[in-house]
């Protein structure tokens, strides 16, 4: 076994930490093989976070995620506890390998959607055993809560400085509906971008008045098994008030920020409660950004598979420092900006075990 040393990672803990954010991402950014080269690399880290995840799932998740079928690792049950511990892979990489803490990096940590229950286990107040096991839970009701019924989501891009014109419009829209037909905003991913949700006829009136009116300037429908995070997900929701009672919580090492509230978390009680909520309710990221600017945040550290939450916030904030961090070579390129010779013993070894 070669030993790979504890190094110092981004000179982190000299940076005054009120200055960083740590973001997670959601469902839509797994693929196959992501975290496999962590899980070769890095034995005494991010091969445990996948081997427990693997177990607390009764086995089958790690060979999904490096050797499966695109198609079943796309489906909501499977992708959320496998973003969710690649995410958390990654991380560990760092605090193990190269010294990272959480509480001295941050003030803030806040995941998209299942990415907050990533950042709860980031911060210590979820078991990663018990994350991905509710994950998994969350997506087989979420696939389940709407049985053959047909439903739908939409991606928008929000015409310039129309965004609360666009929120106003989906009210309006779905209170004209038919009777069991509805469309709710799912996702407030950033001023330009939305998504949303509902039964099929729903979302797709709202998408031509939407275009019509000239509030959005494009709709793309979602290739997604289930209508997230609106009232359709009711079933899913009391399903996981159930499976929250069972589930011990802590106080987070750093704030976490609530996707209902976008602010953090008040109490370790209120974590459930606004967990249970956000399956119903709109994902407010964008004011969750928002209030991180107002914070004076000015950089983010997004960790996980894809790089969708760093581009949203790089066009919203091109002036901000934003990292991501999505495999073994990004923790290696950013930390050579600092610590040149250490990642150069870094590189010999991995290629040591990779020969």
């Amino acid at each position: 076994m070669t030993f790979i040393p504890r190094r110092a990672w981004m000179s982190i803990a000299g940076i005054e930490k009120s200055h960083r954010g740590i973001l997670f991402p959601g469902q839509g950014s797994q693929f196959i093989g992501m975290g496999k080269d962590l899980y070769n690399l890095y034995p005494r880290s991010a091969k445990l976070v996948f081997d427990e995840a693997d177990e607390a799932l009764g086995n089958g998740l790690r060979s999904l995620i490096f050797e499966g079928e695109q198609e079943k690792l796309r489906r909501t049950e499977n992708a959320q506890p496998a973003i969710l511990t690649t995410s958390i892979a990654l991380l560990r990489v760092l605090e193990v390998e190269f010294g990272f803490e959480v509480a001295k990096a941050c003030n803030y940590t806040l995941g998209h959607s299942l990415g907050e229950y990533t950042a709860l286990v980031a911060t210590g107040a979820l078991s990663l055993t018990d994350a991905v096991r509710l994950v998994r839970l969350r997506g087989e009701r979420m696939a389940q809560a709407v049985g053959d019924r047909k439903t739908a989501m939409s991606a928008l891009v929000v015409r310039k400085a129309k965004l609360s014109d666009l929120e106003q419009a989906i009210k309006e829209i779905n209170e004209e509906l038919p009777e069991n037909e509805l469309v709710a905003m799912a996702n407030v991913n950033s001023s330009f971008q939305v998504v949303i949700s509902g039964t099929s006829k729903g979302v797709d009136e709202a998408s031509r008045q939407l275009l019509a009116r000239r509030f959005a300037a494009r709709a793309v429908d979602l290739p997604v098994s289930a209508p997230f995070h609106c009232s359709l997900m009711k079933d899913a929701a009391d399903a996981m008030e159930e499976a929250f009672k069972t589930i011990t919580f802590k106080k987070p090492c750093v704030d976490v920020i609530s996707n209902v509230t976008a602010k953090p978390y008040t109490s370790v009680e209120e974590i459930p409660k606004l967990l249970v909520q956000q399956v119903t309710h709109t994902v407010e990221w964008q004011r969750s950004i928002t209030y991180c600017k107002e914070q004076d945040i000015k950089q983010f550290i997004c960790f996980g598979p894809g790089k969708v939450l760093a581009n949203l916030i790089k066009k919203e904030y091109p002036l901000d420092k934003i990292i991501s961090i999505t495999n073994a070579d990004d923790i290696l390129h950013h930390a050579q900006e600092y610590n040149e010779k250490a990642i150069y013993e870094q590189q010999n070894q991995q290629k040591e075990l990779k020969n």
